[in-house]
């Protein structure tokens, strides 16, 4: 008894609990404000609600948002890669409605139009 009480002073002594607290925010995903959602919502739900009913506009909206991150990068020197940047377009909180606006132009100008795929890029 008199060991296991000494045994407790002595880890209370030497290993205080700050040290361990760093750990545990470490593995801690990263979430938006709540602020930052509100601002953000209303902006979302209008790109959900376009709708895509003009050729040429779908055109453009199909050209203009790019269908994969452009800013995924391997940079390589001597043909060794030194440097990968991971894409960044998930940071976009507009990344999911801008990816599905270019989708529903790209489906409006594929079965309404009659365009080929090939014709758009």
């Amino acid at each position: 008894m008199q060991i296991a009480s000494s045994l407790q002073q002595a880890n209370a002594s030497s290993f205080p609990t700050q040290s361990i607290a760093p750990t545990a925010r470490r593995h801690r995903t990263l979430e938006c404000p709540e602020a930052i959602k509100q601002l953000v919502k209303p902006i979302q739900l209008w790109l959900d609600a376009v709708e895509i009913d003009d050729p040429e506009a779908a055109r453009l909206l199909y050209k203009i948002i790019p269908g994969q991150c452009p800013f995924e990068r391997d940079i390589n020197l001597f043909g060794r890669t030194i440097l990968s940047i991971p894409p960044l377009c998930k940071l976009n909180p507009f990344y999911d409605q801008l990816v599905s606006v270019r989708f529903r132009a790209m489906c409006y100008l594929v079965d309404e139009c009659g365009e080929s795929l090939e014709n758009l890029d």
